[in-house]
């Protein structure tokens, strides 16, 4: 009997930190018995930078081929199944479950954030692709009462990330503390206006509390062009720092005292590493984070237009609050640990 084959589908291979983290940590909790095979937006870097076989996701040949050598398919974590950023991606994904499932494929939804679902139609694919699976696993409340109401069965955990394994980023040594890390990503609620708010009231933070401000853009083409007008004001107290490698990217939050996050991700690998979140919220996945840890922030479209109402806010945020105590990071991360059980359960 061959080792199992398992094919991973994401938003991989696409330079989101986000992503790319999600596929880390399911490698990581993989048995090890089981032979990844991954599908990837860019499969010649996804293989280089995992060692794993790799197809272009877009390539339907490919995507069949890969399907009829494998033996269990995996939605592999996050907000695959929504129609609110993308009327495709639903279709995609919930098209690649079915077909796993019409090949008689094990199949499991892992570490999914589910919805907002507004369409019909996508609410009637994704309730059959669900009940299809042989295990589900999701990573937030809402996500969990819309399966239920589906009387279909699943575990709730933490997202998986919390569970992902971090590395010390060198070139940080000779950076100046304490710090606070920044992470924007391009997005029609962030308006030029409230960018331009944004970083006049960064500069009020950094010279309020002198710390070294890093930049962090999570998907280059999407938050690079923002960090690099940031720091036009902010030019020798801050540095923009682009990390690929996702255990390099969590352990970039190391000894960060404060994490100011659009990106979900950002605002989950703070926290696991003990930073205090603020978060400004342009998703209703990022709204469910806030609630579930009590991260304090404002969606984008609220955001006060008083510069110093938002200078106000943070630098007493920064002076007043708690990081997540251990004990609660903790429980996340053995939580996170309970998709790596099902993985288990799942492809026995």
């Amino acid at each position: 009997m061959g080792k199992m084959r398992v094919l991973l589908s994401g938003y991989y291979g696409k330079g989101n930190g986000g992503d790319e983290a999600l596929l880390a940590t399911l490698l990581q909790m993989l048995p090890s018995d089981v032979t990844p095979v991954v599908l990837s937006g860019n499969p010649e870097e996804t293989h280089q930078r995992y060692g794993v076989e790799c197809y272009n996701r877009m390539a339907f040949l490919q995507v069949i081929k890969a399907l009829r050598s494998c033996d269990a398919f995996i939605w592999g974590g996050g907000s695959l199944i929504q129609d609110v950023t993308s009327v495709i991606s639903p279709f995609y994904y919930g098209g690649l479950m079915a077909l796993a499932q019409v090949m008689n494929l094990k199949t499991v939804a892992w570490g999914q954030g589910i919805g907002p679902l507004l369409r019909p139609q996508t609410r009637f694919l994704a309730k059959r692709n669900f009940s299809g699976c042989m295990k589900v696993s999701v990573r937030d409340r809402s996500s969990s009462r819309l399966l239920s109401d589906w009387s279909i069965p699943h575990i709730l955990a933490p997202d998986p990330v919390w569970a992902l394994e971090s590395k010390p980023v060198p070139e940080l040594a000779d950076l100046p503390k304490p710090r606070i890390a920044v992470t924007l990503r391009n997005h029609p609620q962030l308006t030029e206006t409230r960018l331009v708010n944004l970083t006049q009231a960064l500069v009020n933070l950094q010279i309020e509390t002198q710390a070294f401000i890093l930049l962090l853009p999570f998907q280059k083409s999407e938050d690079l062009g923002i960090a690099e007008k940031i720091q036009t004001q902010l030019q020798d107290v801050s540095k923009i720092i682009c990390l690929e490698e996702p255990q390099l990217l969590k352990g970039v939050f190391r000894g960060v005292k404060m994490s100011i996050g659009m990106r979900l991700h950002s605002l989950i690998m703070a926290a696991s590493e003990g930073s205090r979140c603020f978060a400004l919220s342009y998703d209703p996945k990022v709204n469910r984070l806030m609630e579930d840890l009590e991260i304090p922030g404002w969606d984008l479209k609220d955001l006060p237009t008083d510069i110093d109402l938002i200078s106000k806010t943070w630098i007493d945020y920064y002076n007043k609050s708690e990081s997540l105590s251990s004990e609660k990071i903790q429980s996340l991360i053995d939580g996170a640990f309970l998709h790596r059980d099902l993985l288990k359960e799942a492809l026995k």
